[in-house]
């Protein structure tokens, strides 16, 4: 730092800096600025390089490595008030301090981004939300079963401290009213509720759900709103104005000035889960919040995390069971259709379009899965067997026919369909696998008279777009209704009393060691959407590996089942939740630098005599070129997360001091949830 005026008294400002660098910057106090200003949690100008920022106050020393004459002297204190409280400020610093991650960034990524840039903190007042007032009176609320009535009591009753309910309930079994119940419970102490789900998508239904039961302000957070909107709920929530806080992931960072209970909806979604930047993960956040507060946090989820599972095994957590569907709703009936009969028509077999064919009669509705975008996820010559990859990933590309292009989903390359073969020059080329758009165009064919609705990222785009497909889905005007996952989480579609799931076979071979349970709950969960009201609902998979064990116990024995063998394996393999893993992953211009630093990298971690870590590698990533970067990977892995902290805090310091990082874009990731 450059030379700054000599402090009036020993009072040295220690700054977090949105930068991604894990050290503090010390500052002099700005000229005349009263003691009770200089208190952590406040948003401080000071000058950096040729320039100024806006940086966190995390807290004030004494003492300084720096010396006194060489310090800057900070700008302005911004705020009258810290627009971090104490309690919050701690969870930062322990989240930055878990995930390794610089706090500067961290503070943040918690905080509406017009209060990384101006000095206002209170919004317009047409900004803040008002009270969410039914035009009608509140619906009875519905008589709970027995098990529902048994989970809100345990829950309620524990109100006043910190315990982690898994509550694992089938689809359909009550689980958003064990919800409301204990919310209502917490309003009534005066204190508020923060209730986490998984998707934007999800968000509607959620709030128009506590807007029937509640009339109280309800102030919703997710990266769909506008700079606005976050920012008026960051304010209404802080204050204590907004009772619930209804959002998604980065809702868990929200300031709740009287904390009551935390739920997270959904627990084992993948969607919890940061993958860039600060790799958080918000299920975990939630857990260690609500300890921080006292209060009880309620995971929920008709097919747990193994994580969870495990947790709640050996007793760390409190396991709450809904085992059966509430009213006259009947679990549905399953159907396994084997496609090796050669009975297929297009992506749809003559079972399934029979069994298609019934429901429409019966006037009802029909979920058709089929996890993949575009129109076929191949184009291949079958002449040489040339197929269409993409030029800066390991990766083919999507063709899709709505715009004759093709597209790579994980870079977002895009170019027109080549009229011939580049390899050969054949004039013909297969379009080979079914993704949205190819079901769409066989089920127009099989059912012209049909409507049949797509949901998938490319037909539905935005809040509002996603907002009027559930009305359309409500009201009737869509028969069929054709999605990817964005159909199978939460959704309530009372008139849906079949579900086909077009390819069951997607996720049995994958990379990742959490290839299976991932396939396993997503099965279930898109199942869970039929057969929800007075009407039986049916089941159909469509697999060319009918008798694979995963598929066999989940559909004998279900998801429980499936589970504990799951664990088994886990367990016999030293995989999580029986050991802790960080990955550090590399990526650079060519392969040489990155697998250069992670060697380098490993070769410091050997001489750090492990502490109890084994370092897996390196190798190169399972997709080693993406977006026209080489990236390889390097896995850590401990029996005790005590002991992966402990390697890591030693470890992690070396490596950015080496040279070879300086040529590669490298990250930590704890507690990854993907591997690819």
């Amino acid at each position: 730092m450059e030379p700054g005026e000599g402090p009036a008294h020993a009072c040295i400002l220690r700054v977090a800096l949105a930068l991604p660098f894990s050290h503090l910057y010390d500052y002099l106090p700005p000229t005349d600025c009263p003691e009770d200003r200089l208190v952590p949690g406040h948003r401080v100008c000071v000058p950096f390089k040729a320039g100024a920022r806006i940086g966190f106050l995390i807290e004030v020393s004494d003492e300084s490595p720096i010396a006194p004459a060489k310090l800057r002297r900070a700008i302005e204190v911004l705020d009258q008030a810290p627009v971090i409280h104490t309690p919050q400020l701690g969870l930062l610093i322990w989240a930055s301090d878990y995930y390794h991650h610089p706090l500067g960034e961290v503070v943040a990524q918690a905080l509406p981004s017009s209060l990384r840039r101006v000095r206002a903190i209170a919004p317009r007042a047409r900004d803040a939300p008002g009270p969410s007032t039914p035009h009608a009176p509140p619906p009875a609320a519905p008589v709970l079963t027995a098990n529902q009535a048994d989970a809100v009591q345990a829950i309620t009753a524990r109100l006043d401290r910190f315990e982690v309910f898994l509550l694992e309930g089938v689809t359909g079994s009550g689980k958003t009213e064990v919800y409301l119940r204990i919310v209502e419970a917490v309003i009534g102490a005066g204190k508020q509720a923060l209730c986490l789900v998984p998707e934007i998508g999800l968000t509607p239904q959620t709030i128009a759900r506590f807007q029937e039961r509640f009339a109280v302000p309800i102030a919703a957070t997710h990266s769909g709103l506008s700079e606005a909107q976050r920012r008026a709920a960051w304010w209404t929530t802080r204050k204590g104005l907004a009772p619930i806080v209804i959002g998604t992931r980065s809702a868990v960072w929200s300031e709740l000035c009287r904390p009551g209970v935390i739920v997270v909806d959904e627990e084992h979604d993948l969607s919890y889960k940061q993958q860039q930047g600060f790799r958080y993960s918000a299920r975990d956040i939630a857990i260690i919040r609500a300890k921080r507060h006292r209060i009880p946090v309620v995971l929920g989820s008709a097919t747990p995390s193994l994580e969870s599972l495990h947790n709640a095994a050996i007793g760390r957590y409190r396991h709450l069971c809904l085992p059966a569907r509430v009213g006259c709703a009947t679990d549905p009936t399953t159907e396994v259709i084997d496609l090796r009969r050669g009975t297929a028509r297009g992506p749809l077999s003559a079972a399934l379009i029979a069994r298609i064919t019934e429901t429409l009669a019966e006037r009802r509705q029909v979920i058709v899965f089929a996890n993949r975008r575009g129109y076929a996820p191949l184009l291949l010559c079958p002449e040489c067997a040339w197929a269409a990859g993409c030029d800066r990933c390991d990766a083919r590309l999507v063709y899709h026919h709505e715009t004759r292009r093709l597209r790579c989903h994980h870079c977002g390359a895009d170019r027109p369909v080549p009229t011939g073969c580049p390899k050969c020059g054949s004039a013909f080329l297969c379009k080979v696998g079914h993704g949205t758009e190819r079901v769409v165009e066989s089920l127009r064919e099989h059912f012209p008279a049909a409507r049949v609705l797509r949901i998938d990222r490319d037909a539905v785009r935005g809040q509002a777009a996603w907002e009027r497909v559930l009305a359309r889905i409500a009201e009737g005007d869509a028969d069929i209704l054709v999605g990817t996952q964005m159909l199978a989480k939460g959704h309530h579609f009372p008139k849906v009393t079949l579900v086909a799931i077009v390819d069951g076979d997607q996720g049995l071979y994958g990379t990742d060691f959490r290839a299976g349970e991932r396939m396993a709950q997503q099965l279930v969960q898109v199942a869970g959407r039929t057969g929800r009201a007075e009407d039986p609902g049916h089941v159909v998979i469509q697999t060319h590996n009918p008798h694979h064990p995963l598929l066999a116990v989940l559909l004998r024995e279900g998801y429980s089942a499936f589970a504990a063998m799951a664990l088994r394996e886990r367990r016999e393999a030293g995989l999580p939740p029986f050991s802790a893993l960080a990955l550090v992953r590399a990526e650079g211009r060519d392969t040489r630098a990155p697998e250069a630093f992670l060697q380098e990298a490993r070769s410091l971690g050997l001489r750090e005599g492990h502490q109890g870590a084994a370092l897996l590698g390196p190798v190169p990533a399972p997709m080693e070129r993406r977006a026209d970067r080489y990236r390889w990977h390097l896995l850590v892995q401990a029996r005790e997360r005590t002991r992966l902290q402990a390697f890591l805090r030693a470890w992690l310091p070396q490596l950015a001091a080496l040279k070879s990082s300086r040529r590669v874009r490298w990250s930590v990731d704890v507690d990854p949830q993907e591997l690819l």
